[in-house]
């Protein structure tokens, strides 16, 4: 039976097993490199990416914390990430895991900004929702 070991030097092949689970889980894209090496890429269930790396995943090591960003550059370049480092004992970063944010994709600023739009586009010009419609009148 194989073994996986996590370290600073480890390579994609080590981030394998758990990149594909947590790819299987989520659905959705994930990403795993060490300090010292490239990493993985996987997306539906499949390895895109043997020698991977990305801004935010490097950033996270160097600065040894979680970040919620939208990559300006890289692979996911314009899409919302999540990335974390990974610890040794002493709790220096070794490694980082990133995963699309996909709670960042619905940019909820934006359609609270269009929520009047929405409902004209919706409502037109009768009162919405109507007065039988309202949630207070289901109750």
């Amino acid at each position: 039976m194989g073994e996986y070991i996590i370290s600073a030097d480890s390579k994609a092949a080590d981030f394998k097993p758990l990149a594909m689970a947590i790819n299987a889980m989520i659905k959705m894209p994930v990403t795993a490199r060490s300090k010292n090496r490239k990493g993985i890429r996987v997306e539906e269930g499949k390895i895109v990416d043997e020698e991977y790396s990305g801004p935010v995943l490097e950033e996270v090591i160097l600065k040894n914390m979680m970040m919620s960003v939208t990559p300006a550059e890289g692979g996911f370049k314009g899409v919302p990430v999540i990335v974390a480092p990974i610890r040794n004992e002493a709790g220096d970063a070794i490694g980082a895991f990133g995963i699309v944010d996909f709670t960042g994709v619905f940019d909820l600023a934006t359609l609270m900004e269009h929520q009047s739009e929405i409902i004209k586009q919706v409502c037109g010009t009768d009162p919405c929702p109507l007065p039988g419609e309202a949630i207070d009148a289901k109750r």
